[in-house]
């Protein structure tokens, strides 16, 4: 049987926090979103891109491996959970060791809150409702062969951190065919073209 997942496209997101406002109706901690709409580059461009919890897998989620009580499980699904109220001690190992800034101490609760994927609906066979509410698909939920089959663009689950690589069960769709996605060289580039812009304006700069 297929798994059904998420796929994140920053390409067709707007910025309009359609899944922030979804997100805060979901059973598990209604009233609060567990997803956030980061601003790519908010000096140079107005492009956004959703971020939620990317159910880490290889290595086993970073989050759950060093947390000290075992607050936080797995399901046989591969879905990372939010840490259990009564194991969490808020000792924010879990905050520290997620490589995409995912998890929040809630410090009035004593309690890691992050994105479980809906759980309680995706069991049922329902859509997360961030996934539901997106009006652009930039949050995209179903199984890897329905994606290739209706979508465009190259879902990869690969992510490398400097020497570390990150296998995850939520995907990130690349414009490009691609095996993996190089953070530490895309922020390179991006630092390299800033120069070159500052370079080019100083040039330009009458006395």
């Amino acid at each position: 049987m297929a798994i059904k997942t998420m796929f994140v496209d920053p390409s067709r997101c707007i910025g309009c926090r359609a899944c922030e406002a979804a997100c805060r109706e979901c059973d598990t901690h209604k009233g609060e979103s567990m997803i956030m709409v980061d601003f790519v580059d908010r000096r140079h461009s107005v492009a956004t891109q959703p971020t939620l919890c990317m159910h880490c897998e290889d290595p086993v989620a970073p989050c759950a491996q060093v947390c000290p009580v075992l607050a936080i499980m797995i399901t046989p699904e591969g879905v990372v959970q939010q840490a259990e109220p009564s194991r969490c001690i808020a000792c924010r190992n879990c905050v520290y060791a997620c490589p995409f800034g995912v998890p929040k101490i809630d410090l009035e609760a004593r309690l890691m809150k992050k994105c479980n994927l809906c759980y309680d609906r995706t069991v049922q066979g329902l859509k997360p409702w961030c996934a539901q509410a997106c009006p652009t698909g930039a949050i995209w939920y179903g199984d890897y062969e329905e994606f290739i089959n209706q979508r465009r663009g190259h879902p990869v689950r690969r992510t490398v951190f400097g020497d570390q690589e990150v296998r995850t069960r939520v995907f990130h769709v690349l414009p490009e065919p691609a095996d993996r996605l190089d953070v530490s060289a895309l922020l390179r580039q991006a630092r390299q073209d800033l120069s070159r812009e500052e370079v080019r304006e100083e040039a330009w700069v009458l006395d």
